[in-house]
């Protein structure tokens, strides 16, 4: 505990950083209260959100608070073979990729408002315009809470006790509901070019504080020597589990881990595919439709893929695996003192960080108190680096949440001739709403959030097959969809951890063979959906029509059609190497794990792969959104006239 001289600045800075953060945030709410005259305004911004905007939101948006936290204590735990999920800086605008561009295409067409709105004018099916919501709104309330909660923890931490976790949740998320239920998305997508700026700041500032205090490159390097030679867990090939995974594929059962770590190859592709759901999410969707223009292959490419994935690969990796030589690990500590700044033990006694209330997430806030003492000021900053990271995502899914229960539920089956003042209305109700289960949610059981947030996500991805078939594939009928994503829905819970409690099912455990429960419900989705949809019939005239207007628009032309298969099976190689099952390959391809002066990069060998299938991953990326045009400005500029789709 630091004497009260020591405490003082430290919290005073971050209460006086919170306020300048907050204010900002609160302004804006005004002046986008002011411009949302219609409802159009407050929902999508009128539709003119220039690529800028767009790019620093959407960011802002797939990047939240456990990125910031969360990311680098897993690495913590499990070293490199959990590392690879840094690879989702890139498979989670993968999805955006393949779908947005074409969904604001249509919305351009119909009018659309809402992805309910597209599902249901596309399939004639009220049915899946609900679905629609349920899915959002199941998404929305666990992971609101996740990061309303993670954000009380967080500040309770920095403030030594002084903010309880459940005032200070309660507070962060009146803060938020006040801006976003006055201004609406413009508001949002304005806060978030703030928040997205922080987070970056945040990430790297955090990663070379570590590096610092553990005493250069070299110290750090030898650390993980140390570390590796001492560790006790052993994948089946006698590596440490730190640098290397524990193979393709393992079967586990009643809640075992894999041996040598849970992190198998199958385990990290299901996972990364689990994360794609962001972008096929309805709340991306509306962020989509809110565009000027279907330019989104800057935010993919290079915010995303380039510069956060890059911040992943080496910061986060060096925040997570540093702390074992900052005083964290009291075993590596006892071992090895002479490689251990303990700036992170109480005194001379060691805690372990895992033993401690919070676990591994309270790996980053110990790293931000380290300045307390030295740089109060960088302290305040980095705190509100990550309230930001945690706020960004919390305030999409909140502000489209209130959107599609305006448009999709209240105009739809209450009151189809609402005025825009009575929709603006419901959807800040909405919006208040969905806030409030969040934090009943958040406050009555934090582990059962855990959970479900582990469901949400997974829920989010069976969006996939009906985005599919409004994209591409018009064989794909409504009650091949509506059945599979059902049926996809059911999956993901009985392979879940949430779920197998709700059943009492032990026969296969949670994510069998190592592979997320997300994949297994997607699997069984697509399966459905192909199934059904190969003995039904529905509306093909107007899928018909809809294809039309998408090939007339995004057709590419002949010179690059050839390519489109080459480069799909690159992006299914890069896919299985980089960070799949074919990631074996990287465990000792640049050097044996247990023989450090064979490193042929002077870094274990799973981080060159790692580093090496991120350079890979970029370059697949671009071929895809701008050589293939999935994200690019659409050929023809003279757009149809409008069709009315309120009558889907």
């Amino acid at each position: 505990m630091n004497d009260l001289t020591n405490i003082t600045p430290k919290i005073a800075w971050i209460f006086g950083c919170m306020i300048l953060y907050w204010t900002y945030c609160i302004l804006w709410g005004v002046v986008g209260a002011r411009r949302a005259r219609t409802a159009s305004d407050y929902f999508l911004a009128s539709g003119k959100l220039s690529p800028t905007l767009f790019t620093l939101a959407a960011t802002a948006v797939c990047f939240s608070g456990w990125t910031f936290i969360g990311h680098p204590g897993l690495t913590y735990t499990d070293g490199w073979q959990y590392a690879y999920a840094s690879f989702y800086a890139l498979t989670i605008p993968l999805t955006g990729i393949l779908f947005l561009k074409r969904q604001w295409l249509l919305g351009q067409r119909y009018g659309f408002t809402t992805p309910g709105a597209m599902l249901a004018y596309y399939f004639r099916s009220d049915l899946l315009r609900v679905l629609v919501v349920g899915v959002a709104l199941f998404f929305s309330v666990p992971y609101l809470g996740l990061q309303l909660r993670a954000a009380g923890f967080l500040f309770n931490v920095l403030t030594d006790g002084l903010l309880g976790v459940q005032f200070g949740m309660w507070v962060l998320a009146s803060v938020v509901l006040s801006y976003v239920a006055s201004g609406g998305l413009r508001t949002m997508v304005w806060v978030a070019v703030l928040q997205v700026l922080l987070l970056v700041v945040g990430l790297v500032v955090v990663g070379l504080l570590t590096l610092h205090d553990v005493g250069g490159w070299d110290r750090f390097i030898a650390g993980v020597i140390a570390l590796a030679q001492d560790d006790p867990v052993r994948t089946p090939d006698g590596y440490s589990h730190y640098l290397a995974i524990p193979g393709a594929v393992q079967w586990v059962r009643d809640g075992s881990r894999a041996v040598g770590g849970a992190w198998t190859g199958a385990m990290v592709l299901t996972y990364l595919i689990a994360l794609m759901g962001i972008q096929v999410s309805p709340a991306f969707s509306m962020l989509a439709l809110a565009s000027r223009r279907p330019t989104f292959a800057a935010q993919q490419v290079w915010a995303s893929a380039f510069a956060v994935g890059l911040i992943l690969m080496v910061f986060t990796a060096i925040q997570g695996v540093g702390g074992h030589f900052l005083g964290a690990d009291p075993a590596f500590a006892a071992a090895h003192p002479d490689l251990v700044n303990p700036v992170m033990a109480d005194g001379l006694q060691y805690r372990d960080l895992l033993d401690q209330p919070g676990g591994r997430d309270l790996l980053v806030p110990q790293l931000i108190n380290l300045l307390g003492t030295a740089a109060p000021w960088l302290v305040g900053l980095l705190a509100i680096a990550a309230l930001a990271a945690m706020e960004s995502t919390a305030s999409c899914y909140m502000a489209t949440a209130g959107g599609m229960l305006a448009y999709d539920v209240f105009q739809r089956f209450l009151l189809p001739d609402a005025d825009d003042h009575t929709l603006k209305f419901v959807g800040r109700m909405g919006v208040a709403g969905v806030v409030i289960l969040a934090l009943l949610v958040a406050s009555a059981s934090a582990d059962a959030l855990a959970l479900l947030g582990g469901l949400a996500v997974s829920y989010g991805l069976q969006m996939v097959p009906a985005l599919v078939a409004v994209c591409y594939w018009p064989f794909l009928t409504r009650q091949g969809v509506t059945t599979g994503l059902l049926v996809g829905l059911a999956t993901v819970t009985l392979t879940e951890a949430a779920g197998l409690r709700w059943f009492g099912i032990t026969a296969w455990g949670r994510w069998p063979l190592t592979v997320h429960a997300a994949a297994w419900g997607l699997l069984a989705n697509f399966g459905i959906t192909v199934l059904v949809s190969a003995f039904t019939d529905d509306d093909a005239e107007r899928k018909a029509e809809c294809h039309r207007w998408l090939a007339e628009h995004a057709a590419l032309p002949p010179r690059k059609r050839r390519w489109v298969l080459p480069i799909a099976v690159l992006t299914v190689l890069w896919l299985l190497f980089a960070a799949g099952p074919g990631a074996v390959f990287g465990n000792n391809l640049f050097g044996d794990p247990n023989r450090p002066a064979e490193w042929l990069f002077g870094i274990p060998s799973i981080w060159a792969w790692q580093m090496l299938g991120w350079a890979a991953g970029i370059g697949v990326l671009a071929l895809l959104a701008y050589f293939l045009e999935l994200s690019t400005a659409v050929r023809r500029s003279d757009p149809a006239d409008k069709v009315d789709s309120k009558g889907a």
